[in-house]
């Protein structure tokens, strides 16, 4: 986003004018930055054997999909229904990792059908997949190795009380399992959780997982230190140091396919650090409530359309795009839910009055993914900006949306 005249834009194109044509509240994409962001991680890890998955939990438009597919990353699904819009965007089955977790069975075998590999996150899945496929299939293993880490708890998903991954310490029984039914293990991945600041997490990680390989599992194809890379939320803040990060990792994994005799894959799966610096929500104004205490902007969109600040009290920096060089002036900013469903709180903003457009940054991942129709209300459409041109890539619900799998009975 760029401020120009007076004016904010993305590629040249304005704001203010994307909210005439859209309406509000509007997702909107830089699909520059995304290639930005992918052209840094390639950079970062130049001449050495990696291979970039995005986690598409984060964005699951079909365009961004395809945008990623484009210019060579492929993919981490968690979900049959994500692997099946990889498919419809383009990507082939072999390019596709399916990291379940706690799913019903049928939908592994679904996916295992459809020629998807399988990363496995349980022994009695494991199980399941060896007494089903016995002697003809392979797959990868989700090692929990007990690192603690991430900005929230809620994304911290590799301490010894997480539901994620097999523990390191049962490795025992994996063996036993994978002998007894014939299963290959191609694969090692763990993810040690989100907003992760520097190398030390991913080089413990990879610790765990180079003893395990070493000590047990002599064929395998890759490793996956999955994602979880730090952005900017705000000026100041500490982000992950990728030149850093790949100066130590490609030592430490080179030290380890020596030991191990043969060199194989090694694979990131970022989700966030593709996507969140890409995508903008675009709000109005309702109302302008002067408080004794505090002066709220209630705007229209909430927790439906953008759950993290509530969810993990993550912080979202805003704009008032409509009146950059306004007076300041201290604003909570709240949504429309009848919950309470602050976004921003004690923010020092340009002066905002009802109409103006707001803007939250940082919206590019596990907005649109993670909203939902709450008090019946509308998700917003998104637009993703490229080459210039700002393209609708998924239009706004209506009331039809709403009751569409709803079936009415006689009462």
């Amino acid at each position: 986003m760029q401020l120009k005249n007076n004016t904010y834009s993305i590629q040249d194109v304005e704001l203010t004018a994307l909210c005439k044509k859209f309406g509000t509240p509007l997702y909107v994409y830089d699909a520059n930055k995304i290639i930005e962001k992918i052209n840094h991680f390639n950079t970062a890890f130049q001449g050495f054997n990696v291979k970039l998955k995005y986690a598409c939990k984060a964005l699951t438009n079909i365009n961004i999909l395809k945008l990623m597919r484009k210019h060579g990353v492929g993919i981490d699904v968690v979900s049959i229904q994500e692997a099946k819009v990889a498919l419809l965007a383009g990507y082939e089955a072999s390019q596709i990792q399916y990291t379940p977790s706690g799913v019903a069975f049928a939908e592994v075998k679904e996916a295992i059908k459809l020629g998807i590999p399988v990363n496995v996150d349980s022994i009695p899945l494991l199980e399941k997949i060896g007494k089903t496929y016995k002697n003809t299939i392979s797959v990868a293993l989700r090692i929990n190795p007990y690192i603690a880490d991430g900005g929230n708890i809620k994304i911290s998903t590799a301490h010894k009380d997480s539901k994620f991954g097999i523990p390191h310490e049962q490795i025992g029984e994996v063996v036993k399992v994978s002998e007894k039914y014939g299963i290959k293990i191609r694969g090692l991945h763990q993810h040690t959780g989100s907003d992760l600041k520097n190398a030390d997490s991913f080089l413990k990680a990879a610790e765990v997982l180079y003893d395990l390989a070493l000590s047990h599992f002599p064929d395998l194809e890759f490793m996956d230190f999955g994602g979880g890379f730090k952005v900017a939320y705000q000026d100041g803040d500490t982000v992950t140091d990728m030149e850093n990060l790949a100066e130590g990792v490609k030592k430490s994994f080179t030290n380890f396919c020596t030991k191990y005799g043969k060199n194989i894959e090694l694979w990131f799966e970022p989700g966030k650090y593709l996507v969140s610096e890409c995508g903008f929500l675009l709000v109005r104004a309702n109302v302008v409530k002067e408080n004794p205490a505090r002066t709220f902007v209630g705007v229209d969109s909430g927790l439906n359309h953008l759950i993290r600040p509530m969810m993990y009290d993550a912080f979202h920096d805003v704009i008032n795009v409509s009146n950059p060089d306004g007076k300041t002036k201290k604003y909570d900013v709240v949504g429309y839910i009848c919950e309470t469903d602050t976004f921003a709180a004690d923010r020092m903003l340009p002066s905002v009055k009802e109409g103006d457009i707001l803007a939250f940054k940082n919206a590019g991942a596990y907005g649109y993914s993670m909203s939902s129709n709450y008090n019946n209300r509308f998700r917003p459409a998104e637009v993703l900006i490229h080459n210039g041109e700002a393209k609708l890539i998924r239009k706004r619900e209506n009331m039809n949306d709403i009751l569409r799998n709803q079936l009415e009975v006689e009462i």
